[in-house]
């Protein structure tokens, strides 16, 4: 029962983080058509400033984390993509990377390639007992912020005037742009909300992980990508489904496999969705709207 307790605790943590990771993903492309792999620079560049605010109190590190990601994303929908809005879509995703590998040496000559600790949660290191089983506070805190901010978004998507805006731009971004619906601001706002996304998860991440480095955030986004691509491209529930079923898979194939096929898990992981999508080829929530990329 403790062992039992102690995987479903793992895997609802991992697999929220890997949900709004794979949000922040989905809500960019269900809008642009665009996979920004720049994403991952976003939560790199958040723990960076958590790391440069970590003599402050903890309260203004977050927020100086969020604030910055978020004009961070803004400013890249401003400068490398607004301009190719109208490009083909290997032209968007090259400079995806590009701006990845840009603000990667940016925080190579600013910070060092070297790992730095980093613990931006200090007050929730100690563990808590669930069950018979002791768990860590941070997981337990993570979960319910994982839930709490999946809550907030679908009740913005759903009841908020711009939530209603973005939702059907993702459904046909054409057909809302002839019945009024401002381009920049949707575009900008899915941005913006990618950005305060990537944060979140940053200070969550780090403060698990204890440190950070220049590609932090890589690992962790290619993840997230492929959950979006098992929940179904540009759909956002599918992105969020599809990211607490890879968290929940890797935290099982973790605890199941024989400790000599472990350091293999990702292979197993992704022979899984392999498998997934030879049965479901659109993702097992496909959006409704897919249409060409603007």
């Amino acid at each position: 029962m403790t062992g039992l307790v102690q995987i479903v605790v793992d895997a609802l943590s991992l697999g929220g983080l890997y949900a709004l990771t794979a949000l922040g993903i989905g809500i960019v492309f269900s809008i642009m058509r665009l996979a920004n792999f720049a994403h991952a620079e976003l939560v790199t560049c958040a723990a960076y400033a958590l790391l440069a605010l970590s003599g402050h109190a903890v309260v203004m590190a977050i927020a100086g984390a969020v604030l910055g990601a978020m004009v961070l994303a803004a400013l890249t929908e401003r400068i490398a993509f607004r301009p190719l809005r109208k490009s083909d879509p290997a032209t968007m995703l090259i400079a995806s990377f590009t701006v990845s590998m840009l603000i990667q040496k940016i925080l190579v000559f600013a910070f060092g390639s070297r790992v730095k600790p980093l613990d931006p949660l200090p007050a929730l290191s100690q563990p808590v007992w669930i069950a018979g089983a002791q768990v860590s506070l941070l997981k337990i805190v993570t979960i319910a912020i994982c839930l709490v901010l999946l809550v907030a978004l679908v009740i913005f998507l759903r009841r908020t005037s711009i939530g209603l805006q973005m939702r059907a731009a993702a459904e046909d971004f054409t057909m809302s742009q002839l019945v009024g619906v401002r381009a920049n601001t949707v575009i900008v706002l899915a941005f913006v909300l990618s950005g305060l996304l990537a944060a979140i998860v940053a200070v969550l991440f780090t403060a698990q992980m204890g440190f950070v480095q220049p590609r932090l955030g890589l690992p962790l986004v290619l993840t997230a990508f492929v959950a979006t691509v098992i929940g179904g491209l540009g759909s956002l529930s599918g992105a969020v489904l599809g990211g607490l079923l890879v968290g929940v898979a890797g935290t099982l194939l973790q605890a199941l496999l024989p400790a000599e096929l472990r350091p293999f898990r990702e292979a197993f992981l992704f022979l899984a969705v392999i498998l997934v999508l030879l049965v479901k080829p659109d993702g097992l929530l496909p959006a409704r709207g897919m249409k060409e990329r603007i």
